[in-house]
């Protein structure tokens, strides 16, 4: 297989050779409709000054179907250039985020983050350099809201995580029918909006539209009144007076039901988001997948007649066109003539009856299927990363060269945490890399429990409820100090354990904001009250002290310490963890280098 540089590479000049040829028949295209027409007047004009009126006639009916085909092929041609213009974006952003450049991408997710939620915002969930903006290709409102559900809502059962790791897997290898399924969400004026409105909309219907009796006035009275029309205009063997009866009865009937004109112009407005999910769901319902997941989510998509979703969503495209014809300058007399907006809100109606309810269930179909799409992006981009091994039962955590995937150039290290080693204390001096190894664990469960690929060459764990507590700031609104508030997250924590023995804690420098000897002993008793109730988690700490735990608990708390090197009298971290309590402290070095003479102090 190809490396994905490699294929992304083909991809973009592939569409970018297309779209420049594309512009250069549009541009062709745009002289010849201006000769076209310059030309067909001159002849028109040409002929009936030569008494060939006959001619000329004929040469305005020619000119102005032509004109029409030309118009309408240039239309077509713009959109395919719209459309490959998107390919080629879609294909350089990927190239873009394998470089490492992703922390431009616009989508940071902002709009989710929690300071609430248990560890979204201390493992860069969400935010500028975060998770969400690596990652994400969702473009409608609820892809996006999916995604963000994937990685702070993990399921309780491996089952789900498993099913979600094969169809992320396929998804991966189908990159080029995931590049133009994000195509179609894109190819959109503005963005998709909260789908809420169209969804309530479709599933009320106003069944006086569907009556027997409606459904035959609304169909034969225009009928009837047409007929004598022509008949008085071609023949005059009526009186004007029955066309006139008809049309007033027609006028008087649309008078009646002034209300149309909203649900009817409410069709209307949402009739960019129409079209855009209908091409989304006949992408990925004319797909053949393996994945029971993904096939899963096709099945929901039939209604009770075996039709798929597309084709239903594609009615109300079309009414949505028809619908589009009120603001024509003619529409006026259609409308009466025909009792336009009756036959309209009659097809409507009959539409949301049978399929309206449907309607948010299509949408969460492509919600949950945007969320995957954004996931396989890791499973293309790395294919060396590791597929986590997920277990139901309480074993702990076991990895093998595991780095974080945000950090460009991460170095890795192996973990392990089981029944009889469920707390790792982490020492080590300022800058050695103590909580980034808490969030790389962190960040690895996060993208383990959504079924995608971790930074690990192996990885296994069991399904636990992740709570962190690393940063913790003042909340001046609520006058809430950052000591209470990091009180306030801890409590969450041991609540949780005493209610859940499956809960993994992340805890940096606990209690930082009281005196050295209140923190030791708090931190102490907090360790031994989560290791009694049977959680897992890594602490990290300046707390030397805190290392006698291992002892006193029988090695079910485990020292590991991070450590520094001198060279040429700079300071130098390798970053990697190793057993046992650190031995070296870097602070008056750092202090130095901040210009402050350490030596005069004492």
């Amino acid at each position: 297989m190809k490396e994905p540089k490699e294929q992304y590479e083909k991809r973009k000049v592939y569409y970018g050779r297309r779209l420049e040829r594309l512009t250069q028949i549009i541009n062709r295209l745009s002289n010849v409709r201006l000769i076209t027409f310059l030309a067909g007047c001159g002849l028109a004009v040409f002929f009936y000054m030569r008494g060939r009126s006959s001619l000329g006639i004929g040469m305005v009916i020619l000119t102005v179907i032509v004109f029409i085909a030309l118009v309408v092929w240039h239309q077509n041609l713009k959109t395919s250039q719209n459309y490959f213009r998107v390919l080629y974006e879609n294909y350089d952003q990927s190239l873009s985020r394998l470089a490492g450049n992703w922390r431009s991408f616009p989508d940071t997710g902002t709009d989710f983050i929690d300071p609430s939620h248990a560890y979204s915002g201390d493992l860069d969930i969400f935010g500028n350099g975060s998770l969400f903006q690596w990652i994400t290709t969702a473009k409608t409102f609820r892809g996006r809201a999916a995604l963000k559900e994937v990685l702070t809502e993990p399921p309780e059962g491996a089952e789900i995580i498993q099913k979600r790791q094969e169809a992320i897997g396929e998804l991966a290898r189908n990159f080029a029918w995931r590049q133009r399924f994000l195509a179609d969400a894109r190819m959109t004026k503005r963005p998709l909006n909260s789908p809420e409105t169209i969804i309530e909309w479709a599933k009320s219907y106003n069944s006086s539209y569907l009556r027997p009796w409606v459904l035959i006035l609304a169909r034969a009275l225009p009928v009837v009144t047409c007929a004598f029309l022509l008949i008085y205009l071609l023949t005059s063997r009526v009186s004007v007076l029955y066309p006139i009866v008809g049309i007033v009865i027609q006028i008087m009937i649309l008078f009646l039901g002034r209300e149309r004109g909203k649900v009817l112009n409410a069709v209307y407005t949402y009739k960019e988001s129409i079209r855009i999910y209908e091409t989304m769901l006949e992408r990925f319902e004319k797909r053949r997948f393996q994945a029971e997941h993904l096939n899963a989510l096709k099945q929901g998509l039939f209604d009770r007649d075996g039709k798929p979703a597309f084709e239903q969503i594609r009615k109300l495209s079309k009414l949505a066109d028809l619908i589009a014809n009120r603001e024509n300058a003619m529409f006026l007399i259609i409308n009466i003539l025909t009792l336009w907006d009756i036959q309209c809100m009659i097809s409507l109606e009959a539409w949301k009856e049978k399929s309206g309810g449907s309607l948010g269930n299509w949408v969460d179909t492509l919600a949950e299927l945007e969320a995957l799409n954004s996931l396989a992006i890791i499973a293309m981009d790395h294919p060396e990363w590791g597929i986590p091994v997920i277990t139901s039962e309480k074993l702990g955590i076991s990895t093998v060269n595991m780095g974080h995937p945000l950090v460009r150039g991460a170095v890795c290290n192996d973990l392990t945490l089981g029944k009889n080693s469920g707390i790792l204390l982490i020492t080590g001096s300022n800058m050695s890399g103590k909580s980034t190894l808490l969030r790389t664990v962190g960040i690895n469960l996060v993208l383990a429990y959504a079924g995608a690929p971790v930074f690990a060459q192996r990885f296994s764990c069991s399904v636990f409820r992740i709570y962190t507590c690393m940063r913790v700031s003042d909340n001046l609104e609520e006058s809430i100090s950052s000591f209470y508030a990091e009180l306030l997250r801890i409590k969450q924590i041991v609540s949780a354990a005493k209610t859940d023995s499956k809960i993994f804690f992340l805890l940096d420098e606990i209690f930082k904001g009281t005196n050295s000897q209140d923190r030791h002993a708090g931190a102490k008793v907090l360790i031994q009250q989560l290791c009694k109730d049977g959680a897992m988690g890594m602490v990290s700490t300046h707390d030397l002290e805190l290392g006698d735990l291992e002892r006193e608990s029988e090695r079910r708390i485990r020292n590991y310490h991070f450590r520094e090197y001198y060279k040429n009298d700079e300071i130098h971290f390798d970053y990697k963890l190793r057993p046992g309590i650190s031995t070296t402290r870097n602070a008056m070095y750092l202090i130095k280098m901040a210009g402050i003479n350490v030596d005069e102090l004492f």
